[in-house]
């Protein structure tokens, strides 16, 4: 595990737990060791953070490009504070430079390490779950490794889309792991990939009990949300 991200579990890690007290149920599913994606619901930018205090290993989590690649005293501290976490560059423009994103987070999980991903591809914007992209079940195939199903609950009430800082309320996160899915020997085409997606949203949906919506999530949430 990076040494800051040993910190930040040791620190933010430890704040969220002792003050949020989340509830968390099904971390006897969460592998100990080897490649694996967490895939989740994204109710709020909090999602993140409970995620991770509550996960025993180190998560490879995705951060924008820009803070790889900034200049002078405040990028090269971004640089190493990205590096420094294990964090994996994503580029936002969408289309073939995403799709790099996915394929460089290839060789980090089967180096052993995990990966989260919300398949929504944004965070609901009215709470409810919405159909999942493929590329959960791209990546996974591609690096030949499972899927565990993550439920997130309560994280919109703690720190809701618009909100800079989350709000303190004890008790209100609960965060459900459930079994992995195994993905090795799937075919690597459209119909087998989205099959598997649906399968990794329908779990999820056990988990939170979200009322499920069968078409993408808006990019961007309603004005009165």
């Amino acid at each position: 595990m990076p040494l800051l991200y040993t910190i930040g579990r040791l620190t933010v890690g430890s704040a969220l737990t002792y003050g949020w007290h989340p509830h968390v149920e099904g971390l006897e599913h969460v592998p100990r060791s080897g490649g694996v994606i967490f895939a989740g619901n994204h109710l709020s930018v909090a999602d993140e953070l409970f995620i991770g205090a509550t996960v025993p290993r180190h998560l490879a989590f995705w951060a924008k490009s820009d803070y790889f690649e900034g200049t002078g005293i405040n990028g090269w501290f971004s640089r190493n504070l990205m590096h420094g976490l294990g964090a994996i560059p994503v580029e936002r423009k969408g289309g073939r430079a995403a799709l790099e994103a996915f394929d460089g987070a290839v060789p980090v999980l089967k180096g052993g390490d995990a990966v989260v991903i919300y398949p929504e591809g944004t965070r609901s914007p009215d709470g409810k779950l919405y159909r999942g992209r493929t590329g959960v079940a791209r990546l996974a195939v591609a690096a030949g490794v499972p899927i565990v199903p993550v439920g997130t609950l309560g994280t919109d009430k703690v720190q809701p889309i618009g909100r800079m800082y989350p709000k303190f309320s004890r008790g209100t996160v609960t965060i459900k792991f459930g079994k992995p899915i195994e993905t090795v020997g799937h075919p690597e085409d459209r119909t087998s990939l989205r099959t598997l997606t649906d399968h990794v949203m329908s779990e999820i949906q056990k988990l939170t009990g979200q009322e499920y919506v069968p078409t993408y999530a808006p990019a961007k949430p309603p004005k009165d949300v």
